[in-house]
């Protein structure tokens, strides 16, 4: 089959590969119709490529058609239209069981101390071959897998069940929106878009959404979003006082994380840490790697006192300074993680199969190529360039 692989620093290409095959009874393979391209891809094309081996197979958000089942497959069956969770979860386990699938004792990768294992997303999870492909196999997909209609919708309005609406939707949960507030979401890359989305549907008065790139601010506005100009807006805590009647925005969703512009001494080291041997970058990274902390500084100054603050950015640095006096001092309440995927599917399927879409799944894509057009695509979202916000391959064409 043909396959997206890592291939080093901010070099991804489409190669020959074996096809993938059942090894566990609870093992599925899916044919792709379309598998997106996340930000947190790009972190694996630049920051995170000491965790990665070439030939590493990406992508995590991902959806098809069912070829062939395990034999402890029940649920399911060949010809089944599904979507596949970024998390691989078995659903019994301890950790499944009170909803963090992210978490799961099953799947949990214990010779790096990390999580659940995650399709395409390197060693530190599992180092499982992702969706960026024609075929896919899917582990614990006796749990895993969301069958969705078989109908003639364009995939979109489902791929982004495997993680963009479950991160928006735990993103606004996490920042625990009440009735009547007001929200501030940070980034409008795809999860951001999203999330502003998700917290005007669940009740917030208003929603406001800072970013630089005017295509990004349009696709935001497009839904009721009010948004704000970083080229225009050099005080970003103050306006929102100033809006908010000197108190500052009830939550505040930091949808940036790692990568965050207006971080030089970061970017640097990070930068310093992409082009290092492996061997002198991976325990680097594990004990001394830094964050471009721009955004999150920005979510902290902002918030209200005694506000919420909710990451769905991805973090990976662990040596990141914290202000902890601010965060005490003001009383706040932080809450992030991986999304729990199979936790939010109850509420989201009904919303994305509702025909008046009312998230707007239908307006997100703004590219949809051909899989062997994949690494040009890597560099178009990477650079924000051609008015990119999310890109989807089709591996059938």
């Amino acid at each position: 089959m043909r396959a997206l692989t890592w291939q080093g620093h901010e070099k991804v290409t489409v190669e020959e590969v074996g096809d993938p095959r059942i090894l566990e009874p609870t093992d599925a393979i899916i044919e792709m119709t379309s598998t997106a391209v996340c930000g947190s891809d790009l972190h694996l094309y630049s920051v995170l490529g000491a965790f990665l081996e070439p030939g590493d197979i990406l992508g995590h958000e991902a959806m098809g058609v069912v070829q062939e089942v395990g034999s402890q497959v029940q649920r399911i069956q060949a010809g089944d239209r599904v979507v596949v969770p970024f998390p691989i979860a078995c659903g019994t386990c301890w950790m499944c069981t009170r909803g963090l699938h992210t978490q799961c004792e099953t799947t949990q990768v214990h010779s790096e101390d990390k999580g659940a294992a995650l399709f395409g997303y390197t060693k530190l999870y599992g180092q499982i071959p992702g969706g960026q492909a024609q075929y896919l196999r899917v582990p614990q997909a006796q749990f895993g897998l969301i069958v969705v209609p078989d109908d003639d919708e364009p995939d979109e309005r489902y791929l982004y069940l495997s993680d963009v609406l479950p991160t928006a939707w735990q993103a606004v949960e996490y920042a625990d929106v009440p009735a009547n507030s007001t929200v501030l979401v940070l980034g409008l890359g795809p999860i951001g878009q999203m999330s502003a989305r998700v917290a005007l549907h669940r009740g917030a008065s208003d929603v406001f959404a800072a970013d630089m790139v005017p295509e990004r601010l349009a696709m935001a506005q497009r839904h009721g979003v009010h948004t704000i100009d970083l080229r225009d807006c050099d005080d970003l805590p103050a306006a929102m006082r100033e809006i908010t009647g000197g108190r500052g925005p009830d939550a505040v969703i930091d949808a940036v994380g790692m990568e965050a512009h207006g971080s030089p001494a970061a970017e640097g080291i990070q930068k310093m840490a992409e082009r290092m041997p492996d061997a002198v970058a991976k325990p680097m990274m594990k004990h001394a790697g830094l964050d471009r902390l721009a955004a999150l500084h920005t979510a902290i100054s902002t918030v209200r006192r005694g506000g919420t603050l909710s990451l769905s950015g991805v973090y990976g640095g662990a040596a990141d300074p914290m202000p902890l006096m601010e965060l005490f001092d003001k009383q706040l309440t932080l809450r992030m993680g991986q999304a729990n995927v199979h936790r939010w599917t109850a509420d989201l399927l009904p919303l994305a199969t509702d025909s008046a879409d009312p998230l707007g799944v239908l307006d997100l894509r703004t590219h949809r190529v051909s899989l062997e057009e994949a690494p040009a695509a890597y560099e178009m979202f990477q650079k924000k360039a051609d008015g990119c916000i999310k890109v989807v391959l089709d591996p059938r064409v």
